[in-house]
């Protein structure tokens, strides 16, 4: 049996436009919205790349998506059936990737150039139920930093 894996590039001319290649549990300008309520809420204040604080602002990060996710994606509870427990139709994966430039000032970035980022992402499953949306948070470039998060579903 041959299987079609569709190939994603997570390049950053495909980062701005790109869409959910399958049902996604949410549109994609709330998932969007997510991602970047999450780098802001978590990394808004900084003023610039601090290697010591990037676990915690990866923490704040996936877990703000996952939480909000988890909150948005879950029915109500059944009134004919209370005992019954309410859970979203999709298990999620959250992965928020944070990269340093190169260089501090503008002039030190042109003269060096930027780190070099290559991302992709394969799977194998459900197309018509399962999916993956990757965002780049732009306001991270002021900070002298790359900031991508992933957010990955699997259908129940």
């Amino acid at each position: 049996m041959a299987v079609s894996i569709p190939w994603y590039e997570n390049s950053a001319e495909h980062l701005a436009n790109r869409q959910p290649q399958s049902h996604s549990p949410l549109p994609t300008d709330d998932l969007q919205q997510i991602a970047k309520t999450a780098c802001e809420q978590a990394v808004g204040a900084a003023t610039s790349y601090d290697h010591t604080k990037v676990g915690d602002w990866n923490s704040e990060i996936i877990q703000y998506i996952l939480k909000t996710l988890i909150s948005k994606t879950t029915p109500a509870a059944d009134s004919s059936n209370p005992d019954a427990p309410s859970q979203p139709a999709y298990k999620y994966i959250a992965n928020s990737t944070v990269i340093q430039h190169h260089g501090n000032s503008p002039a030190e970035i042109e003269k060096q150039g930027r780190r070099g980022m290559h991302s992709a992402v394969g799977a194998f499953w459900n197309n018509e139920k399962d999916g993956t949306y990757t965002y780049k948070w732009e306001a991270a470039d002021s900070k002298g930093m790359d900031i991508v998060i992933t957010i990955t579903w699997i259908a129940i």
